[in-house]
């Protein structure tokens, strides 16, 4: 059962509501055969189905389906075929009292279509390269995800400062679209478009990034940085260090984590609140 546009923006104003009270995990279900970690493992909708329901049961509180990996390098994918592969899927798993669903898209028709197939996220890594997709979301009653991706790296930037300054000009223009300034989400966007050494910057300068006063969205799982920095060449070893980097996030203050292994980060953080909780 689709949900009315009501229900998917009472759906929204809750999960963001409880993202100020508690880490919120966003599990990766990629539907493509040529992601960087899990390329085609999910691509066929049974398997997608079920790696969904693990990580529900495993302690996500957000599915975002993709449908085209956004590697570096990675082929283009024509808006037919994305929405081949994600529509429906996202209807499958969209629905009242399920867990919310995140279609992760910088073409505004797939996202309109998965919104209109309940998702209620629209997770744009490419910094609005598509503007009629802050729109879409507006009209459609979701969150909209903004990222800090210049499209090209400099090297010469100062990509923690560079960020804050991007995400006031940005968040502006989304307004300009009809998004309301309170549905936005920001993601530093680590990976895309920024050198090694960038990717570090806007990490530290996390807690800055909070200070904006909306829900900061983390995604760093198994990213090619931390295995340049420790050697590890095979992205699936890579799920420890992508937890401590979260953790170092949320202690910053970050409010959302994009992972992979949901029951690694779940159980971190759950260890982690317990204790925070504790001195106080």
């Amino acid at each position: 059962m689709r949900l009315s546009r009501e229900e998917k923006a009472r759906l929204r104003d809750a999960l963001l509501s409880e993202a100020r009270k508690r880490t919120l995990i966003m599990g990766i279900l990629n539907v493509t055969p040529d992601s960087f970690s899990d390329g085609g493992k999910f691509d066929e909708a049974g398997a997608a189905l079920a790696h969904a329901e693990a990580m529900v049961a495993a302690g996500a509180d957000i599915l975002d389906v993709g449908g085209e990996s956004t590697r570096p390098g990675a082929a283009r994918v024509s808006e037919a075929d994305e929405l081949a592969r994600t529509v429906s899927v996202v209807e499958a798993l969209a629905g009242p009292g399920r867990v919310p669903v995140s279609i992760d898209t910088y073409k505004a028709g797939v996202a309109k279509a998965a919104c209109e197939a309940g998702a209620v996220i629209v997770n744009d890594v490419s910094a609005m390269s598509d503007p009629a997709i802050v729109g879409v979301a507006a009209e459609a009653g979701a969150a909209y995800v903004l990222t800090y991706n210049r499209g090209e790296k400099d090297e010469a930037l100062d990509a923690g400062a560079d960020m804050l300054a991007f995400f006031e000009r940005a968040v502006a223009a989304s307004e300009a679209e009809g998004l309301p300034r309170a549905h936005v989400i920001l993601d530093p966007g680590v990976g895309f478009a920024k050198t090694f050494e960038q990717n570090f910057q806007v990490l530290a300068r996390v807690g800055d990034l909070v200070g904006l006063g909306l829900p900061v969205l983390i995604g760093v799982s198994r990213k090619s940085f931390i295995g340049k920095r420790l050697g590890i060449e095979a992205a699936a070893d890579r799920d420890a260090a992508s937890v401590a980097v979260g953790l170092d996030s949320l202690r910053r203050g970050a409010h959302m984590l994009r992972v992979h292994d949901v029951a690694a980060h779940r159980q971190a953080i759950e260890l982690w609140e317990t204790i925070e909780n504790a001195a106080h």
